[in-house]
């Protein structure tokens, strides 16, 4: 995997940057794609030490539509291939619907669905040329139900599943591979984004990013379509396959109302 080109979205802090370590080991370029300059600049420089990594910081909001064609036609104007894609970039809101700000909302579904989509589908095409790389999507357990109360979010990351597996099949026997790493609660700056932490999920329960990030990377190399990080996380899934649908709905409706507030 030496020298390969690889674009982390949302790379300046949690799953991200520990997926940039990742790759940095491997002795990827890496091209890190985030808002917070400072954070990436570190990281950079943290990464760079390793011999022979260079890396390459883009300062850049996903929540402008305009921002993954701007990406992509910048890199293509330098002849810059991408061949593995990171779609990390993601954020959610806690609250009911119709009670959170709806700009709010529409921007989730463009950082996490809409720029997703068409990262993709920019870079995709050439990595199916070369017949290399691929694309790793960051979803969630979330995506496997409902969620009353962080509904948006939710639903975005179902549609990211979705979108992953079927993208699986169709670029199957083509050289790239297409995976979703779906976390559970995860120990990163979320919780604190989203305004949300539940007292009916026990913090020591939740992963490191590290650790959600490595088993996500080792998936990826190992041509998985879909990892669910750790076994408590991936027994729920089952159970949530087995129960009735109003059930499930109900239990996440009863996790999700038990909120602390985080101060801002």
């Amino acid at each position: 995997m030496k020298g390969e080109t690889v674009l982390i979205t949302g790379a300046s802090s949690g799953i991200g940057l520990e997926l940039a370590r990742c790759f940095a080991a491997e002795g990827c370029r890496l091209i890190l794609l985030a808002r917070n300059a400072g954070a990436l600049e570190t990281l950079a420089a943290e990464l760079r030490q390793r011999p022979g990594v260079e890396v390459r910081v883009l300062v850049a909001d996903l929540a402008v539509p305009e921002t993954p064609g701007r990406v992509f036609n910048a890199l293509q104007a330098e002849g810059t291939p991408v061949d593995v894609l990171v779609n990390n970039a993601g954020f959610g809101a806690h609250g009911k619907f119709a009670e959170l700000p709806l700009e709010r909302q529409l921007d989730m579904v463009q950082v996490n669905v809409a720029a997703l989509v068409q990262l993709t589908g920019l870079f995709l095409p050439g990595m199916i040329e070369r017949r290399r790389g691929g694309v790793m999507n960051i979803a969630s357990t979330a995506a496997f139900q409902s969620g009353p109360r962080m509904a948006v979010y939710y639903a975005t990351k179902a549609f990211v599943l979705s979108f992953s597996e079927a993208l699986s099949v169709e670029t199957a026997g083509q050289g790239v591979t297409i995976t979703a790493v779906c976390p559970g609660p995860t120990r990163t700056n979320f919780g604190r984004a989203a305004n949300y932490q539940s007292a009916r999920h026990p913090v020591r329960a939740a992963m490191t990013a590290r650790a959600v990030a490595e088993h996500g990377h080792r998936a990826f190399r190992g041509g998985r379509w879909v990892v669910i990080s750790g076994l408590q996380n991936r027994l729920l899934t089952v159970f949530v396959r087995l129960l009735p649908r109003f059930v499930v709905r109900r239990a996440v409706d009863w996790l999700n109302a038990g909120r602390l507030p985080l101060n801002p």
